[in-house]
């Protein structure tokens, strides 16, 4: 007879479902892991923070990194539309320790990297298997309706269910809990090349920012195998002005950047070109009871600054340690759940300040840093992901950012600062 109860269902094997897995069951608890796919499988969001570093590490995967062959990633830098490169952002000169020293990643091999490690710590995984609804007893979710590969349906019974959906936003599709963000509608059209040049020395695996006007921009990520993943984000009116051939929209654009042209013209574009919208959202409810929401399942930022995996790794992370601590006390209301949220929305709003920043016509990080050098330090722990400090720090953040900020979505921040109602965002 097929198991059917668990302590822990998490729906979604990707950096943050997995991680949330791994730690889960590393701590003793029975965890089953639901995934709609067959792993290898193709994702985007190849480049990571430094700070992803801590629960790699906490996963005892640092190490297996490097061994990998990842592309080292030293350094962020910006190019302005005529092709004057800032001085790259060494992590190293501002943090000196091996966390400074970051990837570029195959996310094929990377997520399964990670979903490995939740199996060989006991997690029961579960691929090409889709959760349908969740179950509720008294208001309280203890399960999830799924069905398999060959359309079996049948449901999974736990005190905790962990949406780790992503972008499916399993949960947030459900409840019609999701708040988009009325700025970061931004658009994301991408593609690979082979034999594009790259930077020497240090900057080979630079991630480089560069700038389109009206304040779009491009991704240019080296991968190995002499690949370059290369994608444009920008407003869709823009983007689209001329139809919505992708193909043709990235010749068009690659002239208007002088450092991507040049770059890009050794090179040859191979595979298809992607694209996705509806960019930037936020869940209403980071937990109900028996329920919590980890990485994109609850809020997605815009891309700018790579903070995607990190925030599944480290909201993962997080996840599993308040989890485990109500599987102990026995006790699955949200109010269990109130100081994840807190902090998590701590780094989210933290990054989100910084992007909306990026995205004012006057805003440069060289001119605020100059009026300000006190907060130097504090504007690069954003660039390299540590966010999750005490109030003060986002506060003053948010104070001398707040002349490119007149648009900030001021509901998704007041909610946050008056420290919302136990479940409630």
């Amino acid at each position: 007879m097929m198991k059917s109860d668990y302590d822990t269902i998490v729906v979604g094997a990707g950096p943050a479902g997995s991680t949330t897995a791994a730690l889960l069951a590393e701590k003793g608890h029975d965890v089953v892991l639901l995934e709609k796919d067959k792993f290898p499988r193709y994702h985007v969001g190849e480049s990571l923070m430094p700070f992803c570093y801590f629960t790699l590490e906490r996963l005892g995967l640092a190490k297996k990194m490097d061994e990998i062959g990842f592309t080292k990633k030293f350094s962020v830098q910006f190019v302005t539309e005529d092709g004057a490169q800032s001085k790259p952002f060494y992590f190293f000169q501002h943090y000196d320790h091996p966390s400074s020293t970051t990837w570029q990643v195959l996310r094929s091999e990377f997520d399964k990297m990670i979903m490995d490690k939740a199996i060989e710590n006991g997690a029961t995984l579960k691929e090409l298997t889709k959760a349908q609804s969740l179950i509720k007893e008294n208001g309280n979710v203890v399960g999830v309706n799924v069905k398999d590969k060959d359309g079996h349906s049948y449901q999974l019974n736990a005190p905790m269910v962990v949406d780790a959906s992503g972008r499916d936003t399993f949960v947030q599709n459900k409840m019609k809990w999701k708040k988009r963000d009325p700025k970061l509608n931004k658009i994301a059209l991408w593609t690979y090349y082979k034999g594009a040049l790259r930077d020497p020395g240090l900057d080979a695996g630079s991630t480089t920012v560069a700038y389109l006007p009206g304040k779009g921009w491009f991704w240019y990520i080296p991968l190995e195998g002499d690949i370059v993943s290369v994608g444009i984000v920008g407003e869709r009116d823009y983007l689209y002005r001329e139809g919505n051939d992708i193909a043709e929209i990235f010749a068009r654009e690659i002239q208007n950047n002088q450092w991507i042209k040049e770059h890009l013209s050794q090179g040859e574009q191979f595979g298809k070109y992607w694209s996705t919208g509806e960019y930037s959202y936020r869940s209403e409810f980071c937990a109900d009871d028996g329920l919590l929401l980890v990485g994109d399942a609850f809020a997605f930022l815009d891309p700018v600054f790579s903070s995607g995996v990190f925030l599944a790794l480290k909201s993962g992370e997080m996840a599993a340690d308040a989890v485990s601590t109500a599987l102990i006390n026995n006790d699955f209301s949200a109010k269990q759940f109130e100081n994840y949220g807190k902090e998590l929305c701590h780094g989210i709003e933290s990054m989100r300040a910084l992007v909306y920043a990026f995205y004012d016509e006057s805003f440069s990080f060289g001119d605020l840093i100059k009026s300000h050098p006190g907060m130097r330090s504090d504007l690069t722990d954003c660039l390299i992901g540590d966010v999750f400090k005490d109030l003060l720090i986002f506060l003053m953040l948010y104070q001398i950012l707040q002349p490119f900020l007149t648009s900030y979505p001021t509901a998704l921040l007041h909610n946050y600062l008056k420290r919302f109602k136990i479940n409630h965002i």
